[in-house]
This record gives C-alpha cells, sequence and structure tokens, in this order.
C-alpha cells in the first residue's frame, strides 16, 4: 500500500471525463457485457467469497450479507441488465428559455463526477454501485470492508477487465485498500470526490458524518418498526411481522420492533409464537408483553432493557412493546425510528391515514411488509443504499439521483456592466 492515495483519486477523477463522454448506446452494452463476464467467472467468484465466509465466525449476523451464491451472482447480472435498460438520466433537459438579454438558458442534468462509497461486507454492492455510477456516467471510489477484501477484488477486477474492452481507464472503477487508514484521506479528498455515500452500520454513518469534508448521503441503518393496530386482519399482521423479522433479518429493511395494540395483544402476540420457534427468534419484551410471551409458554424471551428499542438487530431477534393506541404508537416510533420504514397493519382507514401522513421516514407501509424497500423491487433497477436524509436523495439512491445540474447559456456577444 502506498502512503497517500491521492494519485489513484487523481486517476479516478482522469476516468470520470471519459466515463461522462460515453453514449447512451454504449453504457448500455458495457453493462450487458459486464453481466455476461460475472455469469461466466460464477465458480471463481464463488471461491474467492467462500474464503472471506471461512474467515468470518458462523455466529456473526453479518455472515448472510457477505455470502454470494449461484443464483446471488445471477441476480447481479440481472440488476446490471436491468440498469442498462433504465433511461439514461444523464443529458436531459430540465428547463430551457430565453431570458431578456437574448441568452439562452438550459439547466441539464449532469454526472456527479467521482461518487465514493464506504461499505462493510456486501459485496453485491460493489457490483451495483457500479453499474448505478456508469450507468449515470460517473466513476466510483469503492471503499468495502476487509471482511469481503477478496470478493470485491475478484469484482473490481472483472469489471475493470470488462472496461478495458472498452477502452475506459480501469480507474473509473477503483477500489481502494481495505485498511482503515485510507478512510480519512478519502473523507477529506474535497479536490478529487464529489460525494460519500457511507452504507452500513449506525456506527459507520456517524464516523463519516463526523469526519468527511466531502458532502456526504446517508444510506443504510434501518431501525423499522411494525405497528399492529386494533382493527387489524391478525392473519394478515402475523404473516407481514414474521416476514419482516426472519425473511433476512440483517437486511436495512427488516423489521426490529413490533408495536401492538394493547386490546388485541393477548390475541395476536400468542400467534406469533409458532414461526417465532421455528426461527428461533429472540424476543426483547417490555412488561406486559413479557408476561403475555411467557404465559403462553414462549421461552426465547428477554425483558427489554431501554437500549433494546431503537436497536437495529441484524439477527433473529426483535423488540416487541404493548402501546395504548396510535398515539404511543407514533410516540414511539417518533422517538425511536431511524427514518428508513416503517409498517402499520389496520383496517381503519382513519388511522392508517394518520400513520402515513405522521410518521417520519423515507417509506412508510400499510398493510405490507418494510422489506419491500428496495430499488429493485421499486423499479429503479439497482440502489446503492436507502437514504434516511432529506437533501437531494430521501428512500432508495438509485439512478437517478446520481446526477446534478449544469446551466448551459448560450449568446452572441453580450456583456453584462
Amino acid at each position: 500500500m502506498t502512503n497517500t492515495i491521492t494519485p489513484l483519486l487523481q486517476q479516478t477523477q482522469q476516468a470520470a471525463a471519459t466515463v461522462r463522454r460515453l453514449s447512451d448506446s454504449q453504457k448500455t452494452t458495457l453493462l450487458n457485457r459486464l453481466a455476461d463476464v460475472l455469469l461466466a467467472h460464477t465458480s471463481q467468484i464463488l471461491a474467492e467469497n467462500q474464503k472471506d465466509l471461512d474467515r468470518m465466525p458462523d455466529t456473526d449476523p453479518k455472515k448472510d450479507r457477505l455470502r454470494l451464491t449461484e443464483k446471488r451472482v445471477a441476480d447481479l447480472a440481472d440488476s446490471l441488465r436491468a440498469v442498462a435498460i433504465l433511461p439514461d438520466p444523464t443529458g436531459e433537459v430540465l428547463l430551457e428559455r430565453t431570458i431578456e438579454q437574448g441568452l439562452t438558458l438550459r439547466k441539464i442534468a449532469v454526472p456527479l463526477g467521482v461518487v465514493g462509497v464506504i461499505y462493510e461486507s456486501r459485496p453485491n454492492v460493489t457490483v451495483d454501485v457500479a453499474s448505478l455510477c456508469l450507468r449515470s456516467g460517473n466513476a466510483c471510489v469503492l471503499k468495502g470492508g476487509k471482511e469481503a477484501d477478496l470478493s470485491n477484488r475478484i469484482l473490481v477486477g472483472l469489471i475493470q477487465q470488462t472496461l478495458a474492452e472498452f477502452s475506459i481507464p480501469a480507474e473509473a472503477v477503483l477500489l481502494l485498500p481495505p485498511d482503515r487508514a485510507v478512510v480519512n484521506e478519502l473523507l477529506t479528498a474535497t479536490r478529487y470526490v464529489d460525494i460519500i455515500i457511507p452504507r452500513g452500520s449506525d456506527a459507520l454513518i456517524q464516523f463519516v458524518r463526523k469526519n468527511s469534508l466531502v458532502p456526504t448521503i446517508e444510506t443504510g441503518a434501518g431501525v423499522c418498526h411494525g405497528y399492529v393496530e386494533a382493527t387489524a386482519d391478525l392473519i394478515k399482521a402475523r404473516d407481514i411481522v414474521v416476514n419482516g423479522r426472519v425473511s433476512r433479518p440483517s437486511v436495512c429493511n427488516s423489521l426490529d420492533c413490533v408495536l401492538v395494540d394493547a386490546a388485541i395483544a393477548a390475541t395476536f402476540l400468542p400467534m406469533l409464537i409458532p414461526d417465532f420457534t421455528k426461527w428461533s427468534v429472540e424476543v426483547f419484551a417490555d412488561e406486559a408483553a413479557y408476561t403475555i410471551l411467557s404465559e403462553a409458554g414462549y421461552t426465547n424471551l428477554q425483558p427489554a432493557q431501554p437500549g433494546d428499542f431503537g436497536r437495529e438487530f441484524l439477527d433473529y431477534k426483535c423488540a416487541v412493546k404493548v402501546v395504548s393506541g396510535p398515539d404511543e404508537a407514533l410516540s414511539h416510533i417518533q422517538n425511536y425510528s431511524s427514518r428508513h420504514s416503517e409498517a402499520i397493519v389496520s383496517q381503519n382507514q382513519a388511522v392508517i391515514d394518520r400513520f402515513l401522513t405522521e410518521v417520519d421516514a423515507a417509506a412508510v407501509y400499510a398493510n405490507a411488509s418494510t422489506r419491500f424497500t428496495d430499488g429493485g423491487v421499486f423499479g429503479l433497477g439497482a440502489e446503492i443504499g436507502i437514504s434516511t436524509q432529506k437533501l437531494h436523495a430521501r428512500g432508495p439512491f438509485a439512478l437517478e439521483k446520481l446526477v446534478t445540474e449544469k446551466w448551459v447559456v448560450t449568446g452572441d456577444g453580450q456583456v453584462r456592466w
């Protein structure tokens, strides 16, 4: 490793100009070719990924995020093709007018330039970020975690191999060393990097927020709630809660806290026991929920501590709280939500409307699982992450948000004194 990554960042900035010049059809062809390359090298990708997996304990909840399978590689290839057919977000004329002085103004969507992404143990992010950046005319700098280093290296190697086929500099998709020492330099590289996007744990996001001089967009941390209101269809509520918690517990849109109206808690909570037992879900319950679940025979149970609310579990664990009604549920979500995804299960339209209006989150759901918050599911191709802030992008941070604006002014000798 060199003492500084500045020369690498300079090369990526220069490569960004080449990417910016690519035509719509060239970018489409490039991504489709990359999909073919990934599929052709599936066995090599899985072999390197297995080396990463072998270093991670089975008890680590991030292991599922790290794992690649033949299906997941095929899904990455499908995602590349999906991004390839999306409309090119660059070059769109957002506004055009002629002003009094005879100047013609056009406001045009243009690439951001160099996008830096810091992420942890998810090698799929490597491909998703590269595809979205290339499709939108950007170069990217990737800083993955050491857990996925070998997986990231082979994926970026295949991407760079494909770039070479199109005479694009390899540094257009740059993978930095996994060493933490490079992070501070990346966060202060205001001359070469246009935006930083952290994707991962709350600790990572907060570190980037506090230390980055480069503009930052937060993505990743999800403390998601499901509120089962008194009028809910309890069968649907059970399915939504179980799906939200166990389908992929290590992802950011999984359910971390179940809020249940007191009027139905004694009926509803025991309905969760068969599925929670099957999946060995550890429940951190407030006093009322603890009593109900304990008396119903559920043993994988802990009294909830204050820190269990507002906690992103990333595992087969969840918090459960009995609330007096919508006021208390909304207050709890306001206090503990990470503003990612929140859901209500109810048949009372007035309560649903209030929930959807008042809850401050990137995605709000009525009678559906929070697990749907995903750029691919939303029809956006892929995503860099789920933005939980409000400026520039909110929700799935996908292709259409990887652009900024440029004013193009055409005149015929006009001057202004």
